[in-house]
């Protein structure tokens, strides 16, 4: 499946679009992506449960990238927690080429990327598995780090998260890879700012 050029718009979760937005208002300001010490978005606490923390290591082709922290959400998706991993090992043979090309994509282009794909549950239950990646660097130019918010879904109510991506005799079937590339920017509705209009034309 293609990767789609997108805006921050295509983002579904509302709590996803604030922790881009963030992102967005960091990379205006020198239009390259930001060190995530800056990375600092109100009420992260609340999003600690379904945030992962990458480190990068672009010196290996393909990238390797080591798990440094993972919530909970990915711990009861996958299973077992992966802290000191490398996520290619977590992954495993069998998912580990579904996945890494969507982190392969955000270190390339050094712009978040986000993606949608339904999952069974135990009881073949259809999620919605939603993750947002966000890249920075520590000044370096390259993608050192990787931020991955993941959101799961489901129409028919309620699921079950424990074992989501091994649990299922099907592989995640993808519905939606884009590469936030439009509309780098942002702005708070209703309100410019003088340095945004002198930034932004």
């Amino acid at each position: 499946m293609e990767f789609q050029g997108a805006s921050a718009s295509i983002v579904k979760s509302i709590k996803q679009r604030d922790l881009l937005n963030v992102w967005l208002r960091l990379y205006a300001r020198s239009q390259t992506i930001p060190p995530i010490a800056e990375y600092l978005p109100p009420r992260i606490e609340d999003e600690r449960p379904d945030l992962v923390y990458y480190s990068v290591d672009t010196a290996h082709q393909p990238p390797r990238l080591t798990i440094e922290t993972d919530g909970s959400r990915m711990s009861s998706a996958y299973g077992h927690n992966g802290k000191g991993k490398l996520l290619d090992d977590y992954l495993g043979a069998r998912l580990a080429p579904v996945v890494m090309p969507v982190y392969y994509r955000c270190i390339a282009r050094k712009l978040p990327v986000y993606t949608i794909a339904n999952v069974d549950d135990l009881y073949g239950r259809v999620v919605a598995y939603e993750r947002l990646l966000l890249p920075f660097s520590d000044r370096t130019g390259d993608v050192t780090h990787i931020i991955a918010s993941l959101k799961t879904i489901s129409e028919d109510g309620g699921f079950e998260i424990r074992n989501l991506m091994r649990g299922s005799s099907t592989l995640p079937t993808p519905k939606l890879r884009a590469v936030i590339d439009r509309e780098l920017f942002h702005r708070a509705p209703g309100r410019i700012d003088a340095a945004d209009a002198i930034e932004f034309g």
